[in-house]
C-alpha cells in the first residue's frame, strides 16, 4: 500500500516524523509541501495515485483558518485521506458555533458572547465576570494572555478591541471557569473510538500566582517561560470515578456532535466540586512526538509508529 503525505505546517519537523513512521511501517511515502498554489496537491495525487493521503496540513499561507481547504480539495478529487472532514474542521474551529452544538447535545459549556470585527462592546453581556476573551477561530492559544481575563466592562471593551485589531477576526468572551485543565485525546471511529490516557496542564503554585494559571500562549509554547514558572504537561493526576465516567461520555458525545473523525482532542475544565465543562474541541491536534495525543498514545501502549499506523487503519476502515 502507498501513502501520500501532504504538509504545510508551522512546525516543520512534524511531517517528517509522520513520514518516518509510515516508512517504518512499510509504506511507500511521497512528501508534498504545498506553498502558494493549492492545486498542486491534486496535480501530484493525479500523478502518483496514492492509496491514502496522510493530511498533515495545519495552515495555508500562514492562515490556520484555511486548514479545511485541503480536505475539501481531496474530497473533490476523490482521494482518501486521514482526519476530519472540512465540515468537522470548520465547525470545531468556530468557538461559538461549536459551543452551541455541544450545548444542544446536553454538554455543559461556558456562557459566552461574540462581537464581529469592528463591532463595539455596548452594554455588559449577561454573563458572570470574570470573562476570558479570545479570537473566535484561532487555535494553539493564539491571542490568549493574562490580559485576556477581564473583570469589568471597560477591560472587556479594551480586550475585544485588541482581538479585532490584532487578529482581524471576531472576538468571543466566555465565562472563566476555574479548575484543572484536562485534555482528552481520542482515536478511532464508531465502535473503535477510544479515549487515550488523560493529560493535564499543571502550574507550580509556588512559582505562579492564581491569575497566571491559565492556558496562555506562553504557558503552552514558550519553553523558557514554562521552565521559569514550573508549567508542565503531564499525565493527569487522579480524578474521581464519576468524573472519569463523565469525561468519557462528554468526549464521545462531542466527537460525534462536531463530526470529528479518526483522531481529535477535547479540552475540558474540572472544577473543585467535580463539575466538568467542555471548553473546545481540536479536530486537528499536532501529531508530533512530545505533544498530547502522541504522548497519550504511547502511554496506552502505542509507540509512535503504531500510533500513526492506527490513524491510517482507522481512515481506511471508514472508506472500506
Amino acid at each position: 500500500m502507498t501513502s501520500e503525505l501532504a504538509g504545510s505546517v508551522p512546525e516543520p519537523e512534524m511531517e517528517y516524523q509522520v513520514a518516518g513512521a509510515l516508512q517504518e511501517n512499510g509504506h511507500e511515502v511521497l512528501l508534498i509541501g504545498i506553498h502558494d498554489d493549492p492545486r498542486e496537491i491534486l496535480d501530484r495525487c493525479s500523478d502518483w495515485r496514492p492509496d491514502l493521503v496522510m493530511n498533515c496540513v495545519e495552515a495555508f499561507r500562514h492562515d490556520d483558518h484555511l486548514d479545511y481547504l485541503f480536505p475539501a480539495l481531496l474530497e473533490a478529487g476523490g482521494y482518501r485521506y486521514t482526519g476530519s472532514s472540512p465540515l468537522g474542521l470548520l465547525v470545531s474551529r468556530d468557538k461559538a458555533m461549536s459551543k452551541k452544538i455541544l450545548a444542544y447535545h446536553g454538554i455543559q459549556v461556558p456562557g459566552f458572547a461574540t462581537w464581529r470585527v469592528e463591532e463595539p462592546v455596548g452594554t455588559a453581556p449577561e454573563l458572570r465576570f470574570p470573562l476570558i476573551v479570545k479570537p473566535l477561530s484561532a487555535d494553539a492559544s493564539a491571542g490568549i494572555a493574562q490580559a485576556s481575563v477581564v473583570e469589568d466592562l471597560d477591560s472587556l471593551r479594551e480586550r475585544v478591541g485588541f482581538v479585532h485589531q490584532r487578529f482581524e477576526q471576531p472576538a468571543i468572551a466566555e465565562e472563566f471557569i476555574p479548575g484543572r485543565e484536562l485534555y482528552a485525546s481520542m482515536i478511532g471511529n464508531g465502535e473503535t473510538l477510544e479515549i487515550l490516557p488523560l493529560t493535564e496542564l499543571v502550574f507550580d503554585k509556588e512559582r505562579t500566582e492564581p491569575e497566571e494559571r491559565i492556558a496562555t500562549q506562553s504557558a503552552k509554547w514558550d519553553e523558557p517561560y514554562r521552565k521559569r514558572k514550573g508549567i508542565r504537561n503531564v499525565f493527569a493526576r487522579p480524578v474521581s470515578a464519576a468524573a472519569r465516567e463523565r469525561i468519557t461520555e462528554l468526549s464521545h458525545t462531542a466527537f460525534r456532535a462536531l463530526w470529528l473523525r479518526d483522531y481529535a482532542r477535547i479540552d475540558l475544565r474540572l472544577t473543585e466540586d467535580d463539575q466538568l465543562w467542555v471548553l473546545e474541541a481540536n479536530a486537528n491536534p499536532f501529531l508530533s512526538r512530545g505533544h498530547e495525543i502522541a504522548n497519550a498514545a504511547d502511554k496506552a501502549g502505542m509507540p509512535y509508529p503504531r500510533f500513526i499506523q492506527r490513524i491510517v487503519d482507522e481512515a481506511l476502515a471508514r472508506y472500506a
